[in-house]
């Protein structure tokens, strides 16, 4: 009877298998943060791009003057703002990407090193049953058989 193969670092391809979906769930976090930043710009962005269109409509007075200047500020302030933001999740977005990548290449090191593993215990045991198979074929095989039927 073959024996079972058993891989003795198991537990270490579990872990490592667990913490590559760890990697994911926190670059699927990261993508979900950047794309609402993303949108945050784009809102922020649409809002300056009306304020200055309506400005350009209509004549105001120097303290409405004043208003729509600090609002134009501030909003492009909160702009300025949300690109370094942007910037900063990019950068968490590409760190998250990475780390998926280097736990993925050491998950499938592991998983490769098993198969190999396997493939070699495989042989190793289909080698010692043939070599059983034929030192039972030797015992049975008796030679008086040969002389009798001759």
């Amino acid at each position: 009877m073959a024996k079972k193969f058993s891989f003795r670092l198991e537990r270490v391809l579990d872990l490592r298998a667990q913490l590559e979906d760890q990697a994911r769930m926190a670059l699927a976090n990261a993508q979900a943060d950047y794309d609402e930043g993303q949108r945050n710009l784009e809102t922020l962005q649409e809002r300056l791009s009306e304020h200055m269109a309506k400005q350009a409509e209509s004549r105001k007075s120097s303290g409405d003057m004043w208003l729509w200047e600090n609002y134009r500020r501030a909003l492009e302030n909160d702009v300025a703002e949300a690109r370094v933001r942007m910037k900063s999740l990019a950068r968490a977005l590409q760190k998250a990407r990475q780390d998926v990548v280097d736990r993925s290449r050491d998950k499938k090191l592991l998983e490769k090193l098993k198969e190999t593993q396997a493939r070699k215990h495989d042989e190793e045991e289909s080698s010692r049953e043939q070599k059983e198979n034929e030192e039972m074929s030797t015992l049975r095989f008796q030679p008086s058989d040969l002389e009798n039927s001759s």
